[in-house]
């Protein structure tokens, strides 16, 4: 994550990860999720703060889903059922469950076709926000597969050329195991900045950098802009994203590309709506899982994975760049801290638990 949207030392409080997890699985346990359920969506969150994905962790999207869960836009008891399928693929019907609760679910799904048949896919329609899509993926590694995971989302994004938001941020998540190297995680929203960050960079008071927003008319804005809220929830908007690339110039069709790829096999795929339709408040999301040894031997794969990841790591530095990194290795070294350290939270972030467990009746342990 860019150094922009890390909590500066003098605004965090480190909170335990045990706290922490208790927290908000009585948050969760609150507004009438599952105990088993609520204990998932929890680990899903912390996951994410753990690995330093604070987009997705607690700080910017519990409060979310708790105002879902009391709006009754998010199902808290979802009858989740699978509506087709075949040895390898299968199509779920969400019911307008949390994706970080049923995602999983249809992950375990892909891996069991995986196991049987070499690989797995599944399609979540009538779904709601998925969290951390590497979360997802990553569920593959332990069984030597390898995990992806997309999600279409409603629509942020400009196409190249245009003035509206016809895409949502759609990212890509694939997870691969290796041997003694840390695992690939790649995990990536195909607009230039996944605007989970932009709340993030609201709360920090940080610009927005050249080349992630446009003016309402569509023109891409390359000088930095100043922050403000609008993007908070139900805040009127004043800038669109722009797809991966910012311009057609520097790529921004392929952004956008790519994007339409999530969107399709995401929403029509799932047999449900693309993100652009109008009204459309649920997200669509798709896993699968690739059998390793259906393809190759386990070993040797993991011994090539070991050889890829280590000569890009050890890759000769640019001139002021310190080291060369790959995907997953950073979020791993954050791992290893936060939990020996504990998970820094933003003040603000703590007010808002402390008004939360107090409104709950929930003992407050986080400081």
């Amino acid at each position: 994550m860019l150094e922009q949207f890390h909590v500066k030392e003098e605004d965090a409080v480190r909170v335990r990860e045990d706290a922490l997890r208790s927290t908000v699985t009585q948050i969760f346990q609150k507004v009438n999720v599952p105990p088993a359920d609520a204990a998932l969506a929890t680990d899903v969150l912390v996951t994410a703060d753990v690995r330093n994905v604070d987009s997705h962790g607690v700080s910017n999207m519990l409060r979310a889903y708790v105002s879902g869960y009391n709006s009754g836009e998010i199902n808290a008891r979802p009858n989740w059922r699978i509506v087709r399928q075949t040895p390898a693929t299968a199509n779920v019907d969400s019911d307008a469950g949390l994706g970080i609760i049923v995602t999983p679910k249809a992950m375990e799904i892909a891996i069991e076709k995986a196991r049987n048949v070499g690989l797995g896919m599944v399609t979540v329609s009538n779904g709601r926000h998925l969290g951390m899509a590497s979360y997802h993926a990553m569920m593959a590694l332990e069984h030597d597969m390898i995990g992806v995971c997309m999600t279409g989302c409603p629509p942020s994004v400009l196409p190249t050329f245009g003035a509206e938001p016809r895409l949502g941020t759609n990212p890509i998540a694939l997870a691969a195991p290796a041997g003694e190297e840390p695992p690939f995680v790649f995990d990536a929203a195909t607009s230039v900045v996944a605007g989970n960050k932009l709340g993030l960079a609201s709360r920090l008071g940080v610009d927005l950098l050249p080349g992630w927003v446009a003016d309402l008319d569509g023109t891409p804005l390359m000088e930095p802009v100043p922050m403000s809220s609008e993007w908070a929830p139900g805040a009127e908007k004043q800038y669109h994203q722009l797809a991966l690339g910012s311009t057609r110039e520097m790529g921004s069709h392929k952004g956008y590309g790519l994007g339409c790829v999530v969107d399709i096999l995401t929403g029509p795929l799932s047999g449900t709506a693309f993100g652009m339709v109008p009204g459309r408040p649920n997200f669509s999301h798709m896993v699968a899982a690739y059998r390793i040894d259906a393809f190759t031997d386990v070993d040797r794969f993991k011994s090539l994975m070991d050889d890829f990841l280590r000569a890009l790591r050890t890759t000769t530095p640019a001139p002021g760049a310190e080291r060369v990194l790959y995907p997953g290795l950073a979020e791993r070294e954050a791992e290893v801290d936060r939990r020996a350290n504990g998970i820094p939270l933003h003040r603000e972030v703590l007010e808002w638990f402390k008004d939360t467990c107090s409104e709950m009746d929930i003992p407050y342990i986080l400081s």
